[in-house]
């Protein structure tokens, strides 16, 4: 049978390695199955293309997936994958952390000009209105959300924005092509945040259950290959995606090196965080419950006990 996974262009996903076919990092079989991977922009677009039961599994963070559950799309999380993975960029000439460690005064600077962040909903976009609202920011700084997350960057370029807020690879590129630089820490801007996760179909799961088990397998094995040999995934990821050089993806890597596949206490909590503040910011009418957003069943099962967010990757 066909399986359809949504992903993003985002590096630092398995879906690239699992995508790549190097013998290096074999994809497990699937019973004679094929594997239709669909590229999207955004989270929230993953999200429309569940709820049109076009999509069995895909890789999305928790924000826009919640934003769907509470009006019904029928997605779950049985894993995780990455932690801490907004960051909020400048240009080199912009105050920056650790002069001040006050967020609020990093955000101040750009009062009456534009912040570039992708899509309505997205965790990036969350995490922003949400430090925009608690540093009375609001209504100083105008948001510009972008259907692609690559088009923030030539937002930047062209001046049309004056920061931006989006993944590591964002800030990469933007200390590489416009002389920008990350102004405050990810791990310091809302710590343990679940950068993204494995959502499956509710229908999909109840059915084939075992075929997302052998998934989720596959997944934890990656995460598990960026931790230890970062410079081989690199070089796969580069080599597969053909247009950029294995040492810009080893320094997105290396931006926020919290990889994973075990659904934590604390990437549960944070979550949970995430849901309250949407429902604050009118994102959502009610909060789901835990059990409405993930069924951690399968991946503490093949997860070994623990985690390795913290643990890095080798080298540093």
């Amino acid at each position: 049978m066909e399986i359809r996974v949504g992903h993003l262009s985002t590096f630092y996903h398995t879906a690239i390695l699992l995508m790549s076919g190097d013998p290096a990092f074999p994809f497990p079989g699937f019973e004679g199955g094929e594997v239709q991977w669909r590229l999207f922009g955004t989270g929230p677009a993953i999200v429309n293309a569940f709820e049109k039961g076009e999509l069995d599994i895909a890789y999305i963070g928790l924000p826009p997936a919640i934003i769907g559950i509470g009006r019904g799309v029928g997605i779950r999380c049985v894993a995780g994958g990455h932690v801490e993975g907004t960051v909020i960029c400048g240009r080199l000439s912009d105050r920056g952390f650790p002069e001040t460690e006050d967020l609020g005064a990093l955000l101040g600077q750009y009062s009456g000009k534009k912040i570039g962040v992708p899509g309505k909903g997205s965790i990036h976009d969350v995490i922003l209105t949400d430090c925009l609202e608690k540093y009375n920011l609001k209504g100083k700084i105008e948001v510009i959300n972008f259907p692609w997350a690559d088009m923030v960057t030539e937002a930047m370029d062209r001046g049309s924005v004056a920061a931006a807020v989006g993944t590591p690879a964002l800030a990469v590129s933007l200390r590489a092509y416009v002389q920008g630089k990350i102004i405050y820490p990810p791990s310091r801007l809302w710590p343990h945040n679940p950068s993204y996760g494995i959502l499956v179909s509710l229908s999909f799961l109840e059915r084939h259950r075992e075929l997302v088990r052998t998934f989720l397998a596959a997944h934890e094995e990656a995460t598990a290959f960026m931790r230890a040999r970062p410079e081989k995934a690199a070089e796969i990821i580069a080599r597969y995606i053909g247009f950029v050089k294995e040492e810009f993806v080893l320094e997105v890597l290396r931006v926020s090196p919290k990889y994973c596949a075990q659904l934590t206490d604390e990437y549960l909590s944070s979550t949970m965080e995430f849901a309250s503040a949407l429902q604050r910011l009118g994102y959502i009418d009610r909060i789901p419950s835990r059990d409405l957003i993930f069924d951690t069943s399968l991946i503490r099962e093949l997860h070994p006990p623990g985690s390795h967010y913290d643990d890095g990757i080798a080298g540093g």
